[in-house]
């Protein structure tokens, strides 16, 4: 490999991220079981999530939103504002969120950043991404830091173009096979899988992965053993 550049996704690699969703999933679904059952209000809530990713992107923002027209929907638009107010709250709580850094994340940037350019490159509201980032007092080890409001391959692409280097000059670690590694494997890139023990249905992939670009750590730690 002659990788210059190593970039990382950051909700559930670098931070905890998706267990405050759950959370805040599972204090909605109680808050609306009155309407249905658990199972019922998490796919309406899921269904209702995807269908405004083109409208609203990823975040808290957006999912507060879809809670919001979920809450209308089973509820037949007769939802009292108390609620409303409730399911904003529980909003505003995701973002209120401390930054807790996963194991060995900052042995990891410290090391590799004596060796190669680090990057940030995630997904997400903009300002939530920023905000987290500058709580976790990890900026000072990246080049760059990369938010799209899709991770694809034609953003992969643009990031590659920003950095001026080649596909096969790009590491790319992260915990969301769809999202992180699939694209960047496709534009000819590296790709190094590191788990996280829960990921949205959303971002899950039913095949395994067959490439000799792609390697899968069980902690980011490993991934100083592959380089």
């Amino acid at each position: 490999m002659d990788i210059k550049v190593i970039a990382f996704d950051a909700d559930d690699t670098l931070w905890v991220n998706e267990p405050y969703f759950r959370r805040t999933e599972e204090a909605f679904c109680e808050l609306m079981s009155g309407y249905l059952s658990l199972r019922d209000l998490e796919r309406e809530l899921l269904k209702i999530e995807i269908a405004n990713l083109p409208l609203y992107g990823y975040g808290v923002k957006g999912f507060v939103l879809s809670m919001i027209e979920t809450a209308m929907r089973v509820s037949q638009k007769t939802i009292s504002i108390d609620v409303i107010e409730r399911i904003l709250e529980l909003g505003k709580a995701v973002l209120d969120e401390p930054i807790e850094l996963l194991d060995g994340v900052e042995e990891v940037l410290r090391t590799l950043k004596q060796q190669y350019r680090l990057v940030v490159a995630t997904k997400g509201d903009l300002l939530d991404q920023e905000r987290k980032l500058k709580k976790s007092g990890l900026g000072h080890y990246f080049h760059h830091i990369e938010i799209m409001s899709e991770k694809d391959e034609a953003n992969y692409q643009k990031l590659l173009r920003h950095l001026d280097i080649q596909p096969q000059e790009l590491l790319m670690v992260g915990n969301s096979l769809k999202s992180d590694i699939l694209p960047v494997l496709s534009i000819g890139g590296y790709a190094v899988h590191v788990p996280y023990h829960i990921t949205w249905a959303h971002e899950q992939i039913e095949h395994t992965i067959e490439n000799e670009r792609f390697k899968s750590a069980e902690n980011i730690l490993q991934v100083l053993q592959m380089l």
